[in-house]
């Protein structure tokens, strides 16, 4: 069953977009992710009493377990929803966090100890390329500027957050790690949101669904399995699936939406998926 938490992982978090496309035209992007972390908090709180899920003894895990929620979504969701909504394409966004597995190989030898082999920087580069090309044709001739802020503040945070967790909170119930990591999320969003947004929601069906698809599939489904990924498997074999993400999400806008794929995005799949495939290829 571990074999399919990857590719499980992949399609969930690849299907945010469809939050993002059918959510964002009726809540400023802070706002939709404040409620959205509030439905998490109350629903894994719920869970987690209901089941009596232990919760972490010392204060310290607290605090490192916090952290990452701060890092992975505060940061990282926050950074993305906002480039969005300021207008930068999708496929820039993709393509500026795509950098994510090269920027945690980086940071895993120095604050892990991880070794990566030159097959590994091979299939990173590779990864990289793929990305580029599936995500080629969606560029367009915008002037991204300072659309671009948000979306490396969204990169810094997904790479230094999934650094942290592996380096100091690795292994932590799922039920209670969801609810420490979200309410430190939630406070330090809402501050900026009175600063900044005003609070602007208008509760339509298509809001609702969004929210509700980004609450179970996303913050519970996704993250979970990202959380045991992070847990049983190296930070670089773990961000190298970011590389196939934007594949996925291209396959599916294809699927739902009808959107062409070019030979260019079909070539840059296989180079995505060959450089994930020399990350991860145990060592002879």
């Amino acid at each position: 069953m571990q074999r399919v938490y990857p590719l499980l992982f992949v399609f969930l978090w690849s299907t945010g977009f469809i939050g993002a496309k059918y959510g964002l035209p009726y809540a400023e992007p802070l706002s939709f992710l404040f409620v959205r972390y509030l439905a998490v908090i109350a629903l894994m709180t719920a869970i987690a009493l209901l089941t009596r899920a232990p919760w972490p003894k010392a204060p310290m895990q607290w605090v490192h377990i916090g952290v990452s929620g701060l890092l992975v979504h505060a940061v990282y969701l926050g950074g993305v929803f906002i480039a969005i909504k300021q207008g930068l394409p999708a496929g820039v966004t993709a393509l500026v966090v795509g950098m994510q597995p090269l920027l945690t190989a980086l940071g895993a030898g120095w604050l892990l100890g991880e070794r990566v082999v030159g097959r590994q920087w091979l299939g990173l580069a590779l990864g990289f390329v793929g990305v580029a090309l599936v995500v080629s044709g969606k560029l367009g001739g915008v002037a991204a500027g300072p659309m671009l802020v948000p979306a490396f503040c969204a990169l810094l945070g997904i790479t230094c957050g999934t650094l942290y967790q592996k380096r100091f909170c690795a292994r932590f119930d799922l039920r209670t790690g969801s609810v420490i990591q979200f309410v430190p999320t939630a406070l330090a969003t809402l501050p900026v949101i009175l600063l900044f947004e005003g609070f602007h929601v208008v509760w339509t069906g298509d809001f609702i669904f969004a929210l509700t698809w980004l609450v179970l599939i996303l913050s519970i489904g996704a993250i979970s399995l990202l959380n045991l990924l992070i847990r049983s498997g190296s930070a670089v074999n773990v961000a190298s699936l970011f590389y196939l993400t934007p594949l996925s999400t291209a396959l599916i806008a294809y699927a739902l939406f009808d959107e062409t794929l070019s030979w260019l995005a079909m070539l840059g799949m296989g180079l995505a998926v060959s450089g994930v495939y020399l990350v991860g290829r145990p060592a002879k």
